[in-house]
């Protein structure tokens, strides 16, 4: 089976500007969290963002090409609806247009709507509806597509703290049959999406900081993730030297983002390496954050 994401040398740009350049990592689970990249990956993965440099795999296929054959469907987060649908209508027509027919569209559409328990306010118009509500119709629809990978953003982002365990489990419950990548700014450890995931992606601009299971990279209290501008090459060499352990690209790099295993090292090592190297740490960021 080919893997849920797989990116080679990605470039995407925002407004022109690079917002994601050089990425390369390809996912293995089946139940993926994508942590602190740029929301321009979710757009290129969901096919709502141009590729500008590089390879983008959604099951093996150009993003657009995954969600045109109904193999994939994004679920983004607030987009623009059409406030005098009701939520029935937009589930409805999200199933016709991944070419449905009339009778197919409308089971999918309310096995949806079941799913993420909806069916007591399917009637409401999208105008009038809660954030979460909406939220959950935007998930609603991508279900009903029938596609059997989802790409979502976060859906429990910025809802009151209250409200996001229950919903929360909602969602993950919903898509239990299908592949998921789930993008997050950061995830709390015992959130349901994190317990749900076999395999966390962290992404530290354009560099995987970590990968792997998301207990194991919660665990790396002595993982740090680093922006490095000056000699990279003879900072990474010198701590490797001294027993850390880095990984990113360094050779003729003047500037670089990277992974550091302090294994013996403090902190503050870091910083002297790099004065002692013509380097510059620029910035410090402990890995295990993103499941803070």
């Amino acid at each position: 089976m080919d893997p849920l994401l797989a990116a080679s040398s990605l470039r995407i740009d925002v407004h022109g500007v690079p917002a994601i350049d050089g990425l390369v990592v390809t996912s293995t689970g089946e139940r993926v969290l994508v942590i602190g990249a740029a929301r321009a990956l979710f757009e290129a993965a969901a096919g709502l963002r141009a590729v500008a440099r590089g390879g983008l795999r959604i099951e093996g296929r150009p993003p657009i090409e995954a969600v045109r054959a109904g193999v994939a469907a994004g679920a983004p987060l607030d987009p623009p609806m059409p406030p005098r649908w009701t939520i029935r209508q937009y589930v409805t027509w999200s199933a016709r247009l991944a070419g449905h027919g009339r009778g197919p569209a409308k089971d999918l559409a309310g096995d949806a709507i079941a799913r993420m328990v909806l069916g007591a306010v399917a009637g409401t118009k999208l105008g009038k509806a809660v954030t979460a509500v909406r939220r959950a119709t935007v998930l609603a629809a991508a279900l009903a597509t029938g596609a059997t990978t989802l790409l979502v953003e976060d859906p429990t982002a910025g809802l009151p703290a209250d409200d996001v365990p229950r919903f929360a489990r909602v969602v993950v419950r919903a898509l239990t049959d299908r592949r998921t990548l789930f993008f997050a700014g950061r995830l709390r450890l015992e959130s349901p999406a994190a317990l749900a995931a076999d395999e966390a992606i962290v992404v530290f601009g354009s560099h995987v900081a970590a990968q792997g299971a998301p207990g194991e990279i919660a665990a790396t209290e002595r993982s740090f993730a680093l922006r490095v501008v000056g000699d990279v090459r003879a900072f990474a060499g010198a701590v490797n030297a001294e027993g850390g352990h880095v990984r990113g690209e360094t050779d003729g790099a003047a500037s670089s983002r990277v992974s550091v295993d302090l294994g013996p090292l403090a902190t503050r090592d870091l910083l002297r390496i790099a004065g002692a190297t013509n380097s510059v740490v620029l910035e410090l960021r402990p890995i295990a954050l993103a499941f803070a």
